[in-house]
């Protein structure tokens, strides 16, 4: 599952870069689709959250992101950093006393705010000092109507107009005679289309039980929570909990119970497992036994050198095929998961103990002996103890796979 957006480029005066207005797409054709604003604006936002970062579309520019009064109310701005998002208020919200104290609230937490295709009203007036920019659709704004809004803006010095739909040399010399300070149209720019790879709703829960698990104290009851919201995921736990591979005589029949009976080692497993399989789903399965067969390895290793936490080290070997999972950078990866600066530093700088280990596992699996024992006299590790931590891997992410399949 992929998220689509489009992304067009606003220039300042000289035509270098000032931002991006940021467009959402539902699929590779670039058009907007047929939904409303609101739908539009809640999609954007949980893409922005889930999918990707907004650095991956602006780098270190701003991005002009479209709300609606209903999710202004809703506080949606809110939940993107102000220094990264400029809220453009579209041109179908009429001005209301509603709409003001928005505006207001909006402006004392710091955000930057746009009146998008803005046709003048004196009610207008009441905004002016809480609005940084205003657009104006320069195909369908006269001379003379341009130069009333400028009239009335002259005691807001603060304002700035952005020229929209610019789509001649021509248009953008015109505006720049009328001391528009922004451009933003064809002449410059289409809309560029971009993608990223989207998490589904049980992904979503899955990443948020990761974070949870590797807090240094458990909140079971949060924990419970998130399962019950998710009757897959509460289905698989179950039913994983009372596996065969756990040998248990046991039956578990609450999710509580199963929280309990799994602990919290195996808890952490199931649900790096759980998340790997489910983002891998349309992958060849050997990557996700490769994966598996690594965590295992990895939580081995640091049971033999008693160097690094046994858990950490499990989800860093189950990570560290992630990027090949999602057909992605490693680090456009990470930026999205919660995971423990360690297992970050292990795969995208490639440093430390953590990262050790994933060299030592990729000389096995390319049968780099030389390198290996290099790697293994380095960590101070059991050269006896190794080669059977590898082989008691390669079987137990068999077993899980068969165990998964069943899951599934």
């Amino acid at each position: 599952m992929f998220f689509y957006a489009a992304r067009q480029p606003i220039l300042d005066r000289n035509k270098e870069l000032f931002g991006y207005e940021l467009l959402f797409r539902d699929g590779v054709e670039n058009a907007f689709p047929n939904i409303d604003g609101d739908e539009a604006t809640s999609k954007m936002i949980e893409g922005s959250q889930f999918a990707f970062g907004l650095e991956d579309f602006l780098g270190d520019k701003p991005g002009f992101i479209n709300f609606t009064i209903e999710t202004m109310v809703k506080k949606y701005p809110s939940m993107l950093p102000a220094e990264q998002v400029i809220v453009e208020i579209l041109e179908t919200v009429q001005p209301s006393k509603r709409l003001l104290a928005e505006c207001i609230e909006l402006k004392a937490q710091g955000y930057t705010l746009a009146l998008d295709d803005y046709i003048h009203k004196s009610v207008w007036r009441h905004f002016y000092p809480y609005i940084d920019m205003i657009k104006i659709d320069f195909r369908k704004t006269s001379r003379a109507q341009i130069e009333e809004i400028k009239l009335v803006l002259a005691d807001y010095p603060h304002v700035q107009l952005i020229a929209e739909k610019v789509e001649t040399n021509e248009e953008f010399q015109q505006a720049l005679e009328q001391g528009f300070t922004y451009f933003q149209g064809f002449f410059f720019s289409k809309p560029e289309m971009m993608q990223t790879r989207a998490l589904s709703p049980s992904q979503l829960a899955l990443a948020e039980l990761l974070y949870e698990t590797s807090k240094a104290d458990i909140d079971l009851v949060k924990i419970t929570e998130v399962f019950k919201r998710d009757v897959t995921l509460a289905y698989k736990l179950l039913r994983y909990s009372n596996s065969a591979i756990f040998k248990r005589r046991v039956e578990v029949d609450t999710i509580k119970h199963a929280l309990v009976v799994l602990g919290q080692t195996e808890l952490k497993k199931f649900l790096s497992l759980l998340f790997t399989a489910q983002i891998s789903s349309d992958k060849p399965a050997e990557l996700m036994r490769l994966a598996m067969t690594r965590a295992n390895f990895a939580e081995g290793l640091a049971s033999i050198g008693n160097i690094v936490a046994l858990d950490k080290a499990f989800l860093t070997g189950m990570m560290s095929l992630m990027d090949a999972i999602l057909d992605e950078p490693i680090e456009n990866v990470m930026a999205k998961l919660p995971l423990a600066n360690d297992i970050k530093e292990a795969l995208i700088a490639k440093t430390g103990v953590l990262a050790d280990f994933i060299r030592l596992i990729e000389c096995y699996e390319n049968a780099n002996w030389d390198e290996a024992n290099t790697i293994i006299k380095l960590l101070g590790l059991d050269t006896k103890k190794v080669p059977d931590a590898y082989h008691k891997a390669v079987q137990w992410a068999n077993e899980q796979m068969k165990a998964l399949g069943e899951l599934a």
